[in-house]
């Protein structure tokens, strides 16, 4: 990468130089955020989860871009107590009671059906979590759906995993749409807050600089959290670079969100 030199002399070319430089970026940053934008939606709450590869003890793993078509044979476990309350992969709070599970690479969001090949007890989980990071094991579930398959006591049971998709109800039943996390619509988180009016504080002050800039309610159930999102994009390569942009201009901590 070429380096600017400092502006020397009484013409002003290098100090024009650097002014033409910066306003290019700016620009360039202005445009970003302009393509991304569209209007404000009220989606249900929405997930962390993106394809991003990611390490654990040394080994890269891949998410899958979408669910469609997965189906698996191996050893499932589960895990409970010690992580119950913990923050999982998609953002959420571990609940050991929850018919949740944890997958290397499938995206998040997606549920699975699980059943066992000894005895052919099914459920059906929701992936909110990474792992089980043990050699063998595909699955990890909580402690609930590893109750309804039986498999507590001795702690790992052979099974077949089959990907359904993303959950939506309608009136003739529950239907299961494959996951994809390269297109459709993102968003970006930049806060979360109990206190509406420090959300509101910060929604203003994004509103200033980004584009789409806008609170999403969400009821845990004990509390309601009010989300604090800007922009929108339809295809991840764009998101990634939009979050790159967030970080780069005092948000490092804003994250993609699916819709």
């Amino acid at each position: 990468m070429r380096k600017l030199k400092k502006a020397t002399g009484t013409n002003g070319i290098g100090t024009r130089r650097v002014r033409q430089e910066v306003l290019l970026l700016a620009t360039a940053g202005m445009f970003l955020l302009q393509a991304c934008a569209s209007a404000p939606s009220s989606p249900p709450p929405t997930l962390k989860g993106h394809p991003k590869p990611y390490r654990v003890d040394g080994t890269w793993y891949k998410p899958m871009p979408d669910a469609k078509g997965y189906t698996e044979e191996g050893i499932a476990s589960w895990y409970g107590k010690k992580f119950h309350g913990r923050k999982t992969s998609s953002g959420e709070t571990y609940d050991m009671y929850a018919m949740t599970a944890a997958h290397k690479t499938l995206p998040l969001g997606t549920w699975v059906t699980v059943r066992r090949l000894d005895d052919e007890k099914q459920i059906t989980v929701r992936v909110n979590d990474r792992g089980p990071f043990v050699q063998g094991r595909i699955i990890d579930l909580s402690y609930t759906a590893a109750k309804q398959l039986g498999m507590v006591g001795p702690g790992t049971a052979p099974v077949e995993v089959v990907a359904l998709g993303k959950r939506q109800s309608t009136a003739l039943g529950d239907t299961f749409i494959p996951v994809d996390y390269y297109n459709g619509s993102f968003t970006f988180q930049v806060g979360a807050f109990t206190n509406p009016e420090n959300a509101e504080r910060l929604r203003a002050k994004l509103d200033r600089q980004f584009s789409n800039a806008h609170v999403v309610p969400y009821n845990r159930g004990d509390m309601v959290f009010y989300r604090v999102r800007v922009g929108s994009c339809k295809d991840l390569g764009t998101a990634e670079v939009y979050e790159k942009y967030l970080a780069d201009n005092g948000y490092p901590n804003a994250f993609i969100v699916a819709e």
